[in-house]
């Protein structure tokens, strides 16, 4: 594991391909999911879901989300993660989602999605999590045990 740096988040950002979006339903409870997405120039991040899905419904009702990218294939100590507080919006503007499936689908070789499915007049809405405070995971001892603990960083 490597010291928790912007620099190390954005490599992480911009090489994961799923992103797990935790968001709150209207009752209250957590409800949290694995979604393909990812970052633009500045470390926004964008995924889409389907206008009806539980996160959409959550998201109108309460837009603060809590996102996690993090590579679960590495052995148990090892893994880096981004923690990111923040809110999510429905991009709307036909360009701006014009533009955000193009940078998706070069993350994708074969994408699912057809623009055609996008914004108003498809299934599929774009959001665009915008970042209020990033951490990134970090290693300590306490009593002779391994602890995970978070450095917050400034993307």
């Amino acid at each position: 594991m490597s010291n928790p740096s912007p620099e190390r988040a954005k490599e992480i950002l911009s090489s994961i391909k799923y992103l797990t979006v935790a968001s709150i339903t209207p009752e209250g409870l957590p409800w949290n999911s694995p979604v393909f997405g990812g970052p633009d120039e500045s470390y926004n991040l964008y995924f889409g879901t389907h206008k009806n899905s539980q996160k959409a419904r959550n998201i109108t009702v309460n837009n603060s989300v809590f996102v996690v990218i993090y590579d679960s294939t590495t052995p148990p100590g090892t893994g880096e993660g981004v923690y990111i507080q923040g809110h999510a919006e429905v991009v709307t503007e036909p360009k701006k989602i014009e533009k955000i499936y193009r940078s998706l689908k070069k993350r994708h070789d074969d994408h699912f999605w057809k623009l055609a499915a996008l914004g108003e007049g498809g299934p599929i809405n774009i959001y665009r999590v915008v970042p209020e405070t990033t951490w990134m995971n970090s290693s300590s001892r306490e009593n002779g045990c391994h602890i995970d603990i978070r450095v917050e960083i400034d993307l």
